[in-house]
């Protein structure tokens, strides 16, 4: 499934004409909707397109204007009038910093895209497969049999290990992405809270929470100082992404400084941890909650394949296999929730937005709408089929982001989860074991609570059930 993106036609509106978007109820004294964002944001954010295809919020004293409708989430991603910034920024601050490629607008944007664009290159990523295969074999060899996996651990060590293997030509330890993992967990809960509850002086205090805090953002800094000093003293310079930015020049023909290289890196990381470890993880779910679509997948492996272990260069041919992963990331986006900023006085669907107004969309309230999608919460990958696909609205599925902010990683990602997901579900059959809660976890990203499962080896090539059943809802 490829989404292809266009600018929309421009329907000019005269300034007089121009509405003030209408206000969500709900909200209380002092926080606004901040505590229904933190009670069950997932359903605050998809109800609130019963309200209008532009909404105002209240985040604490705030005004937030909400985006509900895959027209207009389009159009505020397209527009010029708008920029990388708002509450979810915000928060993302202090991991992320100021100046690397997800937090940076205009000519430093464009600049830093251009220094790591060709690592993403589609001649560029066959060069990364034997890697990728190389990982996903390994995950299947380690697990036993009849063993409770845990997911989030695994999911994480594996979207590390590719990351730093393939862009910054790491040989990591699995301790470091233990490190990793721990401390993006803690980070991205914490973030999270700081977006939609915004007291900023009292996330300063000595509090348990708040060291918990503090203790796993200055861990993860040091992992990344260590990943760019290791390097600086090898003195190798692999063709890879941290070479590119270890050589890369500034708009005066400079090198970049230290802070960027850091900014950038913990981008990389961050991309590569957090969202393709949190869609492993649905994935993971999909394949036991789904035996159908799992038998599926490994009928389709073993007749592209003929029995062989699959490699990066089937990827192509498992045209269900990535459906598969096309409607886990619908129903279960890694990246639930994004910010805009306009810049300038300008309008949305005819709605005022103020210049300096801070603009929320949501791509897992868009993702579900029913106005989008037939039976919108049944899990059904057979909706990705072209003659089916085209009746999906534009920006209706964007996972991941259109425009110049569009994520340069999109080829390297899908192939790398398309070959995991076909690795697990030609070895294992899963089943949730005892303990495991797929509760869904809301923070920056989505994954489930604790996702405990319990692997059974397949028979001999050839046995599996390859006829789907009927899709459930999503739970």
């Amino acid at each position: 499934m490829t989404v292809e993106s266009v600018r929309p036609e421009a329907q000019p509106v005269a300034a007089s004409e121009l509405r003030e978007p209408p206000l969500a109820g709900g909200g209380v004294p002092l926080l606004g909707h901040g505590w229904r964002m933190v009670r069950d944001p997932l359903a605050f954010m998809t109800t609130l397109r019963d309200h209008g295809d532009v909404v105002r919020i209240k985040l604490g004293p705030k005004t937030v204007y909400a985006v509900t409708t895959p027209e207009l989430t389009g159009a505020l991603a397209l527009s010029t009038d708008f920029e990388i910034a708002g509450p979810l920024w915000e928060s993302l601050e202090s991991l992320l910093g100021k100046e690397g490629v997800a937090t940076a607008n205009g000519p430093r944007h464009r600049r830093q895209r251009r220094t790591i664009q060709p690592a993403f290159r589609l001649d560029a990523i066959p060069g990364y497969g034997p890697i990728m295969a190389e990982e996903a074999h390994a995950l299947t060899g380690r697990w036993q049999s009849g063993e409770t996996i845990d997911c989030t651990a695994e999911s994480f060590r594996i979207a590390v290990r590719i990351v730093a293997r393939c862009l910054l030509r790491g040989a990591y330890m699995d301790e470091r992405a233990d490190r990793l993992c721990a401390a993006l967990d803690s980070l991205f809960r914490g973030m999270y809270q700081r977006m939609v509850i915004p007291l900023g002086p009292l996330y300063k205090l000595p509090l348990p929470a708040n060291r918990t805090f503090n203790r796993a953002l200055a861990d993860f800094h040091l992992l990344v100082d260590e990943v760019v000093a290791e390097r600086r003293a090898s003195g190798q310079k692999p063709d890879d992404l941290l070479t590119a930015l270890l050589e890369a020049k500034d708009e005066n023909g400079d090198p970049i400084g230290e802070q960027e290289i850091h900014d950038q890196v913990v981008a990389i990381f961050t991309a590569g941890a957090e969202t393709v470890a949190s869609t492993i993880l649905w994935l993971l779910h999909v394949l036991a909650e789904h035996p159908e679509h799992a038998d599926k997948v490994r009928t389709e492996v073993e007749s592209v394949t003929g029995g062989r272990p699959v490699a990066f260069e089937d990827v192509r041919s498992l045209r269900h296999t990535n459906n598969v992963v096309v409607e886990a990331m619908r129903l279960r986006p890694a990246i639930w929730i994004l910010t805009r900023r306009a810049v300038t006085d300008t309008s949305l669907g005819g709605y005022r937005i103020p210049a300096g107004a801070d603009i929320v969309y949501s791509p897992y309230a868009v993702q579900r709408d029913p106005k989008s999608y037939a039976r919108n919460l049944d899990f059904d990958p057979d909706r990705w089929l072209p003659e089916r696909a085209k009746e999906v609205p534009k920006y209706a599925m964007s996972p991941f982001g259109v425009g110049n902010r569009k994520c340069p990683s999109d080829h390297f990602s899908m192939a790398m989860l398309t070959l995991i997901t076909s690795a697990l579900a030609t070895e294992y059959r899963f089943e949730q074991a005892s303990g495991s809660d797929d509760a869904t976890r809301v923070g920056i990203t989505l994954h489930p609570h604790t996702l405990l499962l319990r692997p059974t080896r397949r028979s001999a090539p050839g046995t599996s059930a390859g006829t789907p059943g009927v899709s459930s809802p999503a739970p």
